[in-house]
């Protein structure tokens, strides 16, 4: 039988792949730090997150996270996804939209707090995405 923290992150995966932001902000804390390692970039609290998440979903059409694999322990919980969509607008200073879809493996490293998201840090390969949206070349062969 799923725990709890398992049956929630499953239903914070749907909202996700729904674009359903409203959804979405009811799974992290008030005080929730969302931390993107590729973007060099923090979001703190509800509003920042909304933001974020809005700006993700008008950037990327179709974007969706398929989760591979994930753990839970206590208050801490890891996964492993691929995450994908097409970089159909931009309002990322110096990334101009291309129009072209992408698929990035990566992970996520989860904080818990009274059963909701207080910290989410995600890790994926920035390089790939740009090569693969027409941003950077492609590595030498």
């Amino acid at each position: 039988m799923a725990s709890d923290i398992e049956k929630m992150m499953n239903d914070y995966q749907a909202a996700l792949n729904a674009h359903d932001v409203e959804k979405l902000l009811t799974f992290f804390t008030d005080d929730v730090v969302y931390d993107s390692m590729p973007m060099g970039k923090v979001w703190r609290g509800k509003k920042e997150a909304k933001d974020f998440i809005s700006s993700t979903f008008a950037n990327f059409s179709n974007f969706k996270i398929e989760v591979k694999s994930g753990f839970n322990t206590g208050d801490r919980g890891a996964s492993e996804w691929v995450m994908s969509g097409t970089f159909a607008k931009s309002d990322i200073p110096g990334m101009p939209a291309t129009g072209k879809s992408f698929s990035v493996r990566g992970a996520s490293i989860i904080e818990f707090k009274g059963g909701k998201i207080s910290r989410e840090s995600i890790y994926w390969n920035l390089a790939s995405f740009l090569q693969q949206v027409g941003l950077m070349p492609a590595p030498p062969k």
